[in-house]
């Protein structure tokens, strides 16, 4: 019983540090975004956190235009960033985690 535990928390342990190593390589995963119209451009991480924005001349004439652009591209970079960096997550997880009967928590 002790070594099926013992066994069970290295299991844990090591699936632990799989998970703090994907979430350190998911820094250099980059993910681009634009605007439908590909007049602004941004680049975030899948650990969400931005890189850079490329925006073309056009949008720099008018200020409002330019914050609704801003917020509707970060925005759905941002929900493709969580996505990305969910699925790779709970993949490194759902691997390491003992086969409990009733426990399946990744369904």
């Amino acid at each position: 019983m002790f070594g099926d535990m013992m066994g069970m928390m290295g299991k844990l342990k090591e699936t632990q540090k799989k998970v703090e190593d994907t979430k350190e390589r998911l820094h250099g995963v980059l993910i681009d975004t634009n605007s439908q119209d590909h007049k602004l451009k941004v680049t975030i991480t899948a650990n969400r956190t931005l890189k850079s924005i490329d925006i073309d001349d056009e949008l720099l004439q008018d200020k409002e235009m330019l914050e609704d652009y801003l917020i509707l591209t970060i925005n759905r970079a941002i929900t493709r960033a969580t996505e990305v960096h969910e699925t790779e997550v709970a993949a490194v997880a759902k691997e390491g985690m003992p086969n409990i009967p009733g426990m399946d928590m990744f369904k």
